[in-house]
């Protein structure tokens, strides 16, 4: 009898089913080269996108990663069609009132570029003061343009993409744009090398950037931001970082 229920007891340890890998749904914009946008093919690329599969890869997680429009990406996450948001989010304080955020895997100032013949000397309302300024609507850069440029004499123009944007700016229909530096710096370097230039970085605009979460969900947060710590401890971070930037980011 007691070596049947032993050989029954091996029985149900070996045919027990195995746990399966989190599956965790992802959004990321898609339109915010180099970090998130889409190729040819219709797949994801970009820091965003690596760091995601890099992030699933070490909590040994099943992971899709879909685009979703900017507009719309924080109702999405609230209304459940995925569990978390890596799209190059700043952190702040109005967003944190809607969902939750992990601790920061970038961190970058807002910059200003402009034509290559533009006769602006900086960055200052005074400066702006009756320019027309493009920012992508939505983000950090175009709360700072409408609520300092705009408040101050400038007309500011919202896009509700970065690549509309840009595009205004190369076909010289702004006369500056406000943007995350590090993504105007890889526009300069390829579309926008022939047409413009880096103004200058804005002063005091530094933000991080983190992953976005639903209020409540503790337990996903912790694990991103384990895993988040595991990829600059062991390297993975550097390898990533040095695929798209010349310099640190974090």
């Amino acid at each position: 009898m007691k070596k049947f229920l032993l050989i029954t007891a091996f029985a149900a340890i070996a045919f027990a089913p195995v746990a399966s890998a989190q599956e965790i749904r992802i959004a990321t914009e898609g339109a915010y080269p180099p970090f998130n946008s889409l190729k040819a093919d219709g797949t994801l690329e970009g820091f965003d996108v690596d760091i995601a599969n890099a992030l699933c890869a070490e909590m040994k997680a099943k992971c899709t990663i879909v685009a979703q429009d900017w507009d719309g990406i924080i109702p999405g996450l609230m209304a459940k069609k995925y569990d978390a948001i890596i799209a190059s989010m700043s952190i702040t304080e109005e967003r944190k009132k809607q969902i939750d955020f992990t601790n920061k895997y970038y961190t970058t100032p807002l910059a200003v570029v402009v034509p290559k013949d533009s006769t602006l000397a900086g960055v200052s309302l005074e400066d702006m003061k009756g320019k027309t300024v493009g920012a992508q609507a939505s983000t950090t850069q175009g709360n700072y343009a409408t609520d300092n440029y705009g408040k101050n004499g400038a007309e500011v123009k919202l896009y509700p993409t970065q690549e509309e944007a840009t595009a205004d700016m190369q076909n010289g229909r702004i006369d500056a744009l406000i943007s995350d530096k590090f993504v105007v710096v890889d526009w300069l370097n390829n579309a926008g090398k022939d047409c413009c230039k880096m103004l200058g970085d804005v002063p005091g605009t530094e933000t991080e950037a983190g992953i976005g979460i639903r209020k409540g969900d503790d337990e996903l947060r912790e694990k991103f931001n384990k895993a988040i710590d595991a990829l600059v401890a062991n390297g993975t971070y550097k390898k990533i970082v040095a695929k798209y930037f010349a310099f640190d980011i974090y």
